[in-house]
This record gives C-alpha cells, sequence and structure tokens, in this order.
C-alpha cells in the first residue's frame, strides 16, 4: 500500500460510520492508518514497507519497531500509525491506553485524522510503549560551567547566587535554568509569551505573584520560587523539575515521567548537564507529590 493509498483509507476509514467493531477494535481487518503528508519519513516509510510487504516480507514486529522509532522523534504520522497498531492489536499487544496516548500526542502535532481517532479508544492515557520512553538522563558534570561569564552575564550570575539560596536552591541549579532558558537575556520573550531571564508565562507569574517578569529581581523571585515548588513535587528529581519547567507539571505528570517531547529532553539533558546532578535537597512539606513518584 503507498502513502497515498494510506491516506484515503485513513479519510475512509473516519467517515465510515461502523468503524468499531463488537470487540472494540478501531476498524476492520486489513484496514490501515492515514497519513498526514506525502512527505513522510525514511522509517515511517520503511515502516509502511514492512506493515504492507511492499517488496519486503511483511512483518507487523518490524514495522511497529521503526514506527515507534520515529514516533519517538516526534514525527506524527508515526505516533498515529502506531496508536492504530496498539488500538487494533497488529504487531503488537492491544492496548487502547497506548493507544490513546500516541494519538493523543500526534493530535497535539497536528495530525489531522488522530483528534476524531481519539474517541474510538477511551479517555485514559498516560502510558507509552517503552521504546518510546527518554533515555535515562546522561548527566556530565563540569567544573564550573558558569565561571567565564561575560561581564554583564556574571552580575547576573552574582545576583543569582545571592538569592537562590533563600529559595532553597542551589545557586548552579538556578543558573542552569536561566542559561537554557534564556541564555541570561532578561529582555527574552518566547512565542509562548514566556518571559525575562527564567521564562515565566503569565500564568506561572500570577501563581508566583510576579508583578513584572522583565523586572531582573522579580523575574528571578518568581522563578526561584516556582523551582522550590517543582523540587518539592517532584522530591528532588531534577529531571522531573526541569521537564515540568518547560513543559508544565500537568504533561509530566499525565506521562509519569519526563514527556516524549524532543524538546523537552533535550532541555532535560542540557540542564542536568550544567547542573551535574539528578538530586536536589527538598521540603517535602511544601508540596505533596504525584503517585507516580511517591511509589519509586
Amino acid at each position: 500500500m503507498t502513502l497515498s493509498s494510506r491516506l484515503a483509507f485513513g479519510i475512509g476509514w473516519l467517515a465510515v460510520a461502523g468503524l468499531m467493531l463488537s470487540n472494540g477494535t478501531l476498524a476492520a481487518e486489513g484496514m490501515s492508518a492515514g497519513a498526514t503528508s506525502e512527505a513522510a519519513s525514511p522509517l515511517v516509510e520503511l515502516a509502511l514497507a514492512y506493515e504492507h510487504g511492499e517488496g519486503v516480507p511483511t512483518n507487523q514486529l518490524k514495522a511497529a519497531a521503526l514506527y515507534c522509532e520515529a514516533a519517538r522523534r516526534g514525527d506524527a504520522e508515526a505516533q498515529y500509525s502506531l496508536g492504530w497498531m496498539y488500538a487494533n492489536g497488529r504487531g503488537v499487544a492491544r492496548d487502547d491506553v497506548v493507544a490513546a496516548s500516541l494519538l493523543a500526542l500526534a493530535a497535539e502535532a497536528g495530525h489531522p485524522a488522530a483528534l476524531r481517532a481519539l474517541q474510538f479508544v477511551g479517555d485514559e492515557r498516560g502510558r507509552l510503549p517503552h521504546c518510546m520512553l527518554p533515555d535515562e538522563p546522561v548527566v556530565s558534570a563540569q567544573e564550573d560551567p558558569f565561571a567565564d561569564l561575560p561581564p554583564d552575564k556574571q552580575k547576573i550570575a552574582q545576583l543569582v547566587t545571592a538569592l537562590a539560596p533563600a529559595y532553597a536552591v542551589a545557586p548552579r541549579l538556578a543558573l542552569a535554568v536561566i542559561a537554557v532558558e534564556s541564555n541570561f537575556d532578561p529582555k527574552a520573550r518566547s512565542h509562548k509569551d514566556a518571559r525575562g531571564l527564567m521564562q515565566l508565562i503569565p500564568a506561572t507569574a500570577t501563581r508566583f505573584r510576579v508583578r513584572n517578569s522583565f523586572d531582573i529581581r522579580d523575574n528571578l523571585h518568581g522563578g526561584l520560587a516556582y523551582l522550590r515548588w517543582l523540587l518539592s513535587y517532584y522530591r528532588g528529581e531534577v529531571a522531573l523539575a526541569a521537564a515540568a519547567y518547560n513543559a508544565g507539571e500537568g504533561v509530566v505528570d499525565r506521562y509519569h515521567g519526563i514527556p516524549p517531547y524532543p524538546e523537552t529532553r533535550s532541555y532535560v539533558q542540557r540542564v542536568l548537564i550544567l547542573f551535574g546532578s539528578n538530586r536536589h535537597p527538598y521540603d517535602p512539606a511544601l508540596a505533596a507529590s504525584p503517585a507516580f513518584v511517591t511509589s519509586k
């Protein structure tokens, strides 16, 4: 089956009123997930070939593995196709929770059919196939990555070093977050309207009583307060706190860990390398932690 014919299948699949079988599967035997575009990644093209036996022997297991690697890299078509395989038990054991999680990722990325497909796999989410879980963060401590900052950034670093202990946050962790968030630019503003040194979005600024996110001290007070709260909430796990700082604690909680977003995984790695550890002291009384953290 070619990628273009796969698109036709996807459109037809969503239009069929009898889409669900009596056992709850998403589609009839042999029907396939839809494509988002003709420009599929090489991994997705190869997965399609193995899924449908185009020039190679049909191998559903290999197709699922290839889709999973592409999905791990953020390919929405692969996330959708693998979600379809989990929803139907094709090449993998059927798992509606995994299917819903994958389809939700594809929908977030703008896949045209994923949102419609979600209604057929239930609302429970938060579990991904093992192959999509992020690798254990690699921590490579440096002597002092902030020792040779230029004068303007060094002045900010000195202020951070003075303020951070009042929030029980290691200055080096605060500096790591600032370096990755804004590269020490107090006027930085992202496309998501995150502002200032520690890139506070308006909701976070309001939550931590920040009046002016472009004011250096005000921004630092809000960002340090948020870091302190995240460290308590995730019981001192820096990787989870950093992931939540980047993507939001709701996303981390939904995936029970670092979400499979390339941007967030890269963000966490950079913070850990600059900080040099995945553990940080925390105040357990400040926030109740989620069940997936307390059960570890």
